[in-house]
């Protein structure tokens, strides 16, 4: 999936994150929402260009979907930033 990443502006930290399209997050839900972690999350494995990493994904409040965080080093080795469409896919681990 292809979507535009967002800065997320915290008291403490910036975060980086990517959405998942609604659709995409409701299938996730359905097969591996019981299987949901602290805050709901759920363990992935994510791939951005040559990057392949094990993150979780978190629910999202506002689109009722995900949200998926990407680290510095990521968007480093990427050469990726806020504002950016960004092409990336997700396997949820359980």
């Amino acid at each position: 999936m292809t979507e535009k990443m967002f800065l997320y502006l915290g008291e403490t930290a910036n975060w980086h994150f990517l959405p998942i399209t609604k659709k995409v997050g409701l299938e996730i839900k359905e097969k591996f929402g019981k299987n949901a972690k602290g805050f709901g999350s759920l363990p992935v494995h994510v791939t951005i260009g040559g990057s392949v990493w094990t993150t979780s994904i978190f629910p999202d409040r506002h689109s009722g979907s995900y949200l998926l965080p990407v680290k510095a080093k990521i968007r480093k080795a990427e050469d990726i930033e806020a504002g950016e469409k960004v092409k990336f896919s997700i396997k949820v681990k359980i």
